[in-house]
């Protein structure tokens, strides 16, 4: 605790705050209590806030679950939360919290719509754990964005009643905590329509506005208490963000923070349309996006969190979008956002930070996230080295983006392999791997990953290599429906990286019929233990009857093509030559 303490004490810069802080750590209940605010906290500014808060986390589908069963913290498959989850989060390094939070199915009847006592008495147990741990904490209307507040373009007075009265409960429960505490007042309201309609504008700045006054007239440090606003969508569009400064314009309140989620360039988020890698386009949107929310918001006095961010593709899992590709993203959109004075808060809904264990289910990228807070970390055009088995290894070479470190040494289970002997190291940032090191490495039957040789350098994240020993896939005939059809597949070490579909006659087959690559994850995906290659349902809804005819790109650089005839819900499957 002291130590994070400590760090935060730093990145405020006023020292003055030592005596105060140590007496309120020494307190029964600290930072919680109805005792005057400390003037630590008044004195920052709200990107001075902001930047305090950085890096963050999202306590995803936790208290925000909804839908059958939805109305427990663990619906959702998580376990319940508990005093040492927040105390864990905190050791990783974060020094801020969103705890979404869906109330639908804790609110009472009309015209009170009182929360339940239980419930708020849980999330008042829970943020005070976060406060407790010196953590910034954020809470909001989550999903009852979709749940009911949308349907404030039917019913207006009925929502904003609703909306009213729940607000004012939270106030009023957490009007004397520290103002370390913040409130978002929804969470991306889509309102029903596309991104490019601003025609129901005025309502997202009817929630916003309705929500600020409630807050602001609410007593205790709800007057200087930093208040989260969200642009329609959270969308980072210029549109959107000119509309949002338009009403903070007329809020005139300097205790404002604006709010958007970012998912990087959705083809690549999602591994669709062919964007398998961190490729050119997708760095783009990454600094598209930040330069218009800094020239925007930030360089205007508008300070910007990304209550949100991640990759789209994580939803099937975290597998949808291969490991280098994936860890290039994170470091490049971290050391972006961060280099543009706006904080970034990871969605995590259980997927990354495993809250039965306390640890890492990707430790490698929670290495990189981490590293990237303070500083940038070298990477690589690929991560994998693929050697084809019987045929003689080759030489090599791989293009480091050092990103201002210095390359150190090569590593294989711990100890340094020979520089100029097995790999050489090349002034303008390759490095050369050795015919005669990648043979010894897979020079067994065993297909597959045969080693990991790790490159370290002076500062920031070391670049994993796999080297994998493969033999062409193969194919074979299949039978099945529409609900339930598989490729069997030998992958002989090789991975599967996308797909293309079209239909014998021409014309691009299935969902997104805009682009023959189908989405990973959605509409297929590979399955090593059960030897096949899975198309699913969705993949179908979408397709006509007739003849399918697919392609499958390996990382390796194979591509295979595969016949599919469907006849109504009947498939069947046969390789191409």
């Amino acid at each position: 605790m002291w130590q994070r303490m400590w760090r935060r004490w730093i990145a405020i810069g006023v020292l003055t705050a030592f005596t105060l802080s140590i007496s309120a750590c020494t307190a029964d209940n600290p930072k919680h209590t109805p005792e005057p605010e400390l003037e630590l906290e008044l004195e920052l500014s709200m990107q001075e806030y902001v930047e305090a808060m950085q890096p963050g986390w999202n306590l995803g589908n936790a208290f925000d679950s909804v839908g059958l069963g939805g109305v427990d913290e663990t619906a959702w498959g998580n376990p319940p939360v508990t005093r040492e989850l927040i105390a864990a989060i905190a050791d990783q390094g974060f020094r801020s919290i969103r705890i979404p939070i869906t109330w639908e199915t804790k609110l009472g009847p009309a015209p009170d719509y009182l929360v339940d006592s239980r419930f708020m008495a849980r999330i008042e147990e829970v943020v005070n754990w976060a406060l407790d741990e010196e953590l910034y904490v954020m809470i909001n209307l989550h999903h009852d964005s979709w749940r009911w507040v949308d349907s404030i373009t039917e019913d207006q007075e009925e929502v904003l009643a609703r909306f009213s009265a729940l607000w004012s409960q939270i106030a009023d429960r957490f009007q004397d905590h520290s103002t370390h505490l913040m409130f978002e007042s929804i969470n991306e309201p889509f309102l029903n329509i596309s991104t490019s309609d601003l025609s129901l504008q005025p309502m997202v700045d009817l929630l916003n506005q309705t929500f600020h006054t409630i807050i602001r007239a609410s007593g205790g440090k709800n007057a200087k208490r930093p208040l989260v606003l969200p642009t329609m969508h959270t969308s980072s569009d210029q549109q959107h963000l000119d509309a949002f400064q338009r009403m903070l314009r007329q809020l005139d309140d300097p205790y404002i923070i604006s709010t958007i989620h970012y998912y990087g360039y959705w083809p690549f988020s999602v591994n669709i349309a062919g964007h398998t890698t961190f490729d050119r386009t997708t760095l783009d949107d990454i600094e598209s996006v930040m330069d218009r929310l800094h020239r925007t918001l930030v360089s205007e006095g508008i300070p910007v969190v990304i209550g949100e961010f991640g990759l789209l593709g994580f939803d099937q899992h975290t597998g949808t979008i291969e490991q280098g590709e994936k860890l290039k993203f994170f470091e490049y959109m971290i050391h972006y956002t961060q280099d543009k004075g706006m904080t970034h808060m990871l969605w995590d809904n259980g997927q990354h930070y495993n809250r039965r264990t306390f640890t890492w289910n990707d430790p490698q990228l929670y290495e990189m996230m981490r590293a990237s807070w303070s500083g940038r970390s070298a990477t690589a055009t690929t991560d994998l080295i693929f050697v084809r088995q019987g045929v003689a290894a080759q030489d090599v070479r791989i293009d480091l983006q050092l990103n201002g470190r210095q390359f150190t040494e090569l590593t294989l289970d711990g100890e340094p392999l020979k520089r100029n002997e097995e790999y050489v190291f090349h002034e303008d940032g390759a490095l050369m791997f050795h015919a005669e090191l990648l043979r010894k490495l897979t020079e067994t039957e065993q297909l597959g990953v045969r080693a990991e040789l790790i490159a370290e350098f002076d500062h920031g994240a070391p670049w994993t290599f796999y080297v994998i020993s493969y033999d062409t896939p193969q194919l074979e005939d299949s039978e099945g429906t529409t609900d339930s059809f598989a490729i069997p597949a030998t992958f002989h070490g090789d991975r599967l990286a996308t797909m293309e579909a079209v239909y014998e006659g021409g014309g691009n087959a299935g969902p997104h019929n805009w682009t023959p690559f189908k989405e990973y994850g959605a509409t297929f995906e590979p399955n090593d233990e059960a030897s096949a290659i899975i198309l699913k349902p969705a993949f179908f809804d979408e397709t006509n009857d007739g003849t399918i005819h697919l392609k499958l790109h390996f990382w390796s650089g194979e591509v295979l093509s595969y016949s599919l005839t469907k006849i109504g819900k009947i498939v069947t499957g046969t390789p191409l030559k």
